[in-house]
């Protein structure tokens, strides 16, 4: 099965200040832009920016929480990535075990011609 790659997903799922906010809701649940931008080296405002980010590929849900906006990981969206990302990187074994093959028969090759070349 192949899975078409979604660049927007990959883009937002690029930085590392938003890998790392997946994370931290990940392992401990919802959390608010406030409650997040305090266990992060970045202001408030850009942890939102990239909250937003992460909500416009669907990676976060949002759900209000009294005054305030909780961010939750979008479980299905996430899978949706981590089998993307399984895709490719079969895709790219199966490059490599070909580009393996390629070199070993040009090295077979080589060595063919210069044992033949020593006969000589």
């Amino acid at each position: 099965m192949t899975t078409a790659v979604d660049d927007d997903l990959w883009s937002a799922i690029g930085d590392p200040t938003r890998r790392k906010l997946l994370d931290l809701i990940l392992s401990d649940g919802p959390a608010s832009a406030s409650g997040l931008s305090g266990r992060l080296p970045v202001t408030r405002q850009a942890i939102a920016k990239h909250l937003a980010v992460l909500d416009r590929v669907g990676l976060v849900h949002v759900a209000p929480a009294g005054r305030e906006m909780q961010y939750g990981v979008d479980e299905a969206q996430l899978a949706r990535a981590v089998a993307q990302l399984a895709d490719v990187g079969s895709s790219w074994d199966a490059r490599l075990r070909r580009i393996k093959q390629l070199a070993e028969a040009l090295q077979a090759a080589a060595d063919t011609s210069t044992n033949n070349d020593k006969k000589e």
